[in-house]
C-alpha cells in the first residue's frame, strides 16, 4: 500500500481487543494498532496539507514537496511509510494543527511548514530518486528526520535559505556562507549503531544513532526538534561516552525483558519500539542521582518515550513498559471513545502528587497494570525477587483501586467498561497470587502513606460530602514508593522504622519531628499510618479516610 491509497475500513476482532483489555498485547495486536495509527496520521496530514497548501513561503511551495515525497513513496514504499509514521512526524502534524488552532506557539509558520520540504528529501534520499527543493537553514544546518543533521562548512550565522538536491541517495546541499559567498556539501546520510559512531563528531555531520541489540535499531533521538512532548526544541546532542552509557543499559534491559515470554502484561518486545529520546543529561558527568525516573510519552508520537538515563538497567526496562502501555492506550483512545471526561482534575491517582482527569487516570492504570506485569515476571529471579515482590504487591493494589474509581465514575462508555473490566480481572487474579509477607506489608503500608499524605497536601479540611482543594496545593516529592522497596538494615529514621514493621518506634520518630515542625505534612501523613498501625479499629480506620480533617491533637 502507498500513502495516496486511502486507508481502508478496518474492525478489531474480539481476541485482539481482549488482549488489550487484558493489559497485554500480541505482535498481531501491536501491528492492528499500528494499522490504525497509519489511517490517523494520514487522515491528520491531509488535513494539514491542506491549510499549508497556499502559505506564503520563500521556500518550495509544500504542493512541490507532497509530489516528490509520493514519487519517493512509489518507488520505495516502506521506508518511506517508516517516515510517514516516525514519531516526531506525528509530533510535527499535532504541533502544527495545534498552531493552526493557536493553542501553540513555534518559530514562523512557513519555516515549521518546510518540515514537509525536508520529509520529502529523506523521502527521496531512501528511494534514490532525483528531488531538488529549497529548505530552511538554521546557521548553515538543516536536520533531516531519521538520519541527522547536516551543516555546511562556514554557513551564515541565522536563518536562511538554502537548497537541498537529491540523487542516487546522495545529498548536495547549497546555501550562503559567513562571507556573503555560496557554501556546498556533498554526503550520503545514513544512521549509525551507537557502537559504531566516530569517537569524535564531525561538525558538518551528525548521525542518527542508534540502539542495537541484534536485528533490532531504535533511534537514540538526540537531534529532532519534534523530539520532545510539544514545541519544537533545538538539538541536544549526547556526547560519546553517554551515547555509549545508553547502549550498555539497553543491552541488559533487552536481556532482562526476554525473560517474559508471551502476550501478557508488562511483556515488551523492544523491536515494537519506535524512539527513545534522552532528557535532560548530554554527557556522563555529573552522574545521574540514583532516585531520579523521568520518562513520558505522547499520543501524538506512538512508540516514542522520552526517559532520563536511569542508574540501572533494571529500572530502564521498567520505563520501558511503563511508555508502551501508555502508547498503546493512546492508540486505542485513537480508535474507541473509551470515556466521557469533563477534564476536572479531581481523582486521587496512586502514582501522581495532583488529582487527575479521568483520562490520565485510565492512563496511569493501564500503564502501571504492564509495571505490575513486569514485576511479576521477575519474581522468580533471585537477583529481584525481594525488590520484585514489594513493587508487584504495590502497583497491584494501586493500579486496583484506580480501576475501581473508573469503574464507579459513570463516565466509561460501553467499549471503555469492557476494557476496563479487562484489567479488573487481571489484577484480582494478581491480588490473589501470595507474596511474601514482608514484601506485602510494606507495599501495603508504602500505599497507604501515599494516599495520606496526597489528601494533607491536596484536600482542603472543610471538605464535606463533595471533595474540594486546597487552593495553596503544590507539587511534592514521593519519597517512600521507592524507599520501601527493601527493608531497611539498621533502620534510624522514622520513615526506616515503619519500612521495618516497627510502627511504636516510627510513631516516637514522627512525634518527635512534628514537636519541631508541627504542620509538615510528610510527618504526619507517617503518624497518622503509624498510630493506625498500633490502634487498630473504627477510630483508625476514620484517620486514615480522612486524615485531612483532623490535627495531630484532635487524633
Amino acid at each position: 500500500m502507498t500513502i495516496s491509497e486511502p486507508p481502508a475500513p478496518f474492525r478489531m476482532p474480539a481476541t485482539l481487543f481482549d488482549e488489550f483489555a487484558a493489559g497485554g498485547h500480541s505482535a498481531e495486536g501491536v501491528a492492528f494498532l499500528e494499522q490504525g495509527e497509519r489511517a490517523r496520521r494520514l487522515l491528520l496530514l491531509s488535513t494539514l496539507l491542506k491549510r499549508l497548501w497556499n502559505l506564503p513561503t520563500p521556500l518550495s511551495q509544500v504542493a512541490d514537496a507532497w509530489r516528490v515525497f509520493k514519487e519517493a513513496s512509489g518507488r520505495a514504499p516502506e521506508p518511506v511509510e517508516r517516515l510517514l509514521l516516525a514519531p516526531t512526524t506525528g509530533a510535527w502534524i499535532a504541533h502544527m494543527l495545534r498552531r493552526a488552532h493557536g493553542t501553540a506557539n513555534g518559530p514562523r509558520l512557513w519555516v515549521e511548514a518546510a518540515r514537509m520540504n525536508t520529509l520529502a528529501v529523506v523521502a527521496a534520499l531512501h528511494a534514490g530518486t532525483e528531488a531538488s527543493l529549497s529548505v530552511p537553514l538554521e546557521d548553515g544546518a538543516l536536520h533531516l528526520p531519521g538520519l541527522g543533521l547536516v551543516r555546511l562548512p562556514d554557513g551564515a550565522a541565522g536563518l536562511s535559505a538554502g537548497r537541498a538536491s537529491t540523487r542516487a541517495g546522495e545529498l548536495t546541499l547549497t546555501g550562503p556562507g559567513r562571507d556573503g559567498r555560496r557554501s556546498s556539501l556533498t554526503c550520503r546520510p545514513v544512521p549509525v549503531p551507537v557502537t559504531e559512531a566516530p569517537p569524535a563528531d564531525d561538525t558538518r555531520w551528525l548521525p542518527l544513532r542508534t540502539l542495537t541489540v541484534g536485528p533490532v535499531a531504535v533511534p537514540l533521538e538526540d537531534l529532532d526538534p519534534y523530539r520532545d512532548l510539544d514545541d519544537p526544541v533545538p538539538p541536544a546532542r549526547l556526547d560519546a561516552d553517554e551515547a555509549l552509557a545508553w547502549q550498555g543499559l539497553f543491552d541488559e534491559a533487552v536481556a532482562i525483558l526476554a525473560n517474559g515470554k508471551g502476550a501478557g502484561p508488562g511483556r515488551l518486545d523492544p523491536a515494537v519500539i519506535r524512539a527513545v529520546v534522552p532528557w535532560a543529561r548530554t554527557s556522563l558527568l555529573p552522574p545521574p542521582p540514583p532516585d531520579v525516573r523521568v520518562s513520558a510519552s505522547s499520543g501524538d508520537s506512538y512508540g516514542a518515550m522520552v526517559i532520563a538515563r536511569p542508574s540501572s538497567p533494571l529500572a530502564l526496562a521498567e520505563a520501558l513498559v511503563h511508555e508502551f502501555q501508555h502508547s498503546k492506550l493512546a492508540a486505542l483512545i485513537h480508535l474507541f471513545p473509551l470515556l466521557d471526561d469533563d477534564r476536572e482534575e479531581r481523582y486521587y491517582a496512586p502514582w501522581r502528587p495532583d488529582p487527575r482527569h479521568l483520562t490520565g487516570l485510565l492512563h496511569g492504570a493501564y500503564a502501571f497494570t504492564g509495571v505490575a506485569g513486569f514485576w511479576r515476571d521477575r519474581l522468580s529471579d533471585p537477583e529481584h525477587a525481594d525488590t520484585a515482590a514489594y513493587h508487584f504487591a504495590l502497583r497491584r493494589t494501586q493500579s486496583r483501586l484506580a480501576v475501581r474509581t473508573l469503574l464507579t465514575s459513570g463516565r466509561l462508555t460501553e467499549t471503555g467498561h469492557a476494557l476496563v473490566t479487562g484489567l479488573a480481572r487481571t489484577l484480582d487474579g494478581w491480588l490473589r497470587e501470595p507474596v511474601p509477607e514482608a514484601a506485602l506489608t510494606r507495599a501495603r503500608t508504602a500505599a497507604v502513606l501515599h494516599r495520606t499524605e496526597w489528601r494533607l497536601r491536596n484536600v482542603d479540611p472543610a471538605t464535606t460530602a463533595e471533595l474540594r482543594f486546597r487552593p495553596d496545593r503544590a507539587p511534592w516529592p514521593d519519597v517512600r514508593t521507592h524507599a520501601f522497596a527493601l527493608p531497611p538494615t539498621g533502620p534510624r529514621t522514622p520513615d526506616e522504622h515503619l519500612a521495618a514493621g516497627n510502627a511504636a518506634a516510627a510513631l516516637a520518630g514522627y512525634d518527635d519531628g512534628l514537636a519541631r515542625d508541627p504542620g509538615d505534612p510528610h510527618l504526619l501523613a507517617g503518624w497518622i499510618v503509624a498510630r493506625a498501625g498500633l490502634e487498630r479499629g473504627p477510630g483508625a480506620r476514620r484517620l486514615l479516610a480522612r486524615p485531612e480533617s483532623m490535627t495531630r491533637g484532635q487524633g
